[in-house]
């Protein structure tokens, strides 16, 4: 009796203390618990790394290829005034990197430093872009060689092509005794607008050499509609361009 008496005291105990353990724990649990997040500094969830990968937006550095530089060039546009270009290659479809920093800096033929100038860069998912310096002073200095270097390694994203849906219709180019202009056509085929887009021109000569380059903005493509970007240079190249190169980006 008395044997069945203590079990059964036992099995009351043991209700009791699950009751307590639910009733602290449980509340407990929720309140001290954290879930995974792609910004705790730790690899948890179904992260391929710390925070990246997986569910996260930010790419692991297996997951993306490095970037490459096809040339840097500067070309003067007014007396001490040069405008420096990089042309960067991004070989990745669906990642992107905001904000690169990179500086690029301008030596004369005997190798010294003019100047050198930092800047940032966006890296837009399955396209090519260009790290541009509009004007920049050099004073009375010639240049001779620039030279371009990332300051910090591109941090990337996953992240679709935002532009797909534009087209680069007509490009006229024209050169007068003041200098040049080019028009280019820009086409919408999605049927929503396309907003705040960078367009950044590359002329090149014959043997594909860049003689020139410029930034301009497009504060909106219409739906199903086009718009024009407009470029002018106080530069008159005397009939070298050949072919040109039209690179939109997301601003």
């Amino acid at each position: 009796m008395s044997s069945w008496s203590q079990r059964r005291k036992s099995v009351y105990a043991l209700i009791v203390f699950i009751i307590v353990v639910g009733a602290i724990g449980i509340p407990g649990f929720y309140l001290f618990y954290q879930s995974p997040t792609c910004t705790d500094g730790v690899m948890n969830g179904n992260e391929q790394g710390v925070d990246c990968g997986g569910s996260c937006e930010r790419l692991c550095q297996t997951s993306f290829l490095q970037p490459s530089l096809a040339w840097t060039r500067f070309e003067q546009v007014a007396p001490g005034l040069y405008n420096l270009a990089a042309y960067i290659v991004n070989p990745n479809i669906d990642a992107e990197a905001l904000s690169v920093p990179y500086h690029i800096a301008l030596y004369d033929n005997r190798g010294v430093l003019i100047i050198d100038t930092a800047g940032h860069v966006t890296l837009p998912p399955h396209r090519n872009t260009i790290a541009f310096m509009g004007a920049v002073n050099v004073g009375k200095r010639i240049p001779s060689k620039a030279l371009f270097e990332f300051t910090a390694p591109p941090d990337w994203h996953k992240k679709t092509d935002a532009l797909s849906a534009i087209a680069v219709g007509d490009k006229k180019y024209a050169e007068d005794s003041l200098g040049s202009s080019l028009t280019v056509i820009l086409k919408n085929t999605s049927v929503y607008p396309i907003i705040n887009v960078g367009v950044y021109a590359v002329l090149y000569d014959k043997d594909n050499n860049a003689l020139g380059f410029s930034k301009t903005f497009v504060d909106e493509i219409p739906a199903k509609g086009s718009s024009l970007a407009p470029f002018t240079w106080p530069v008159n190249r005397k009939g070298e361009v050949i072919s040109i190169e039209v690179l939109p980006v997301s601003e």
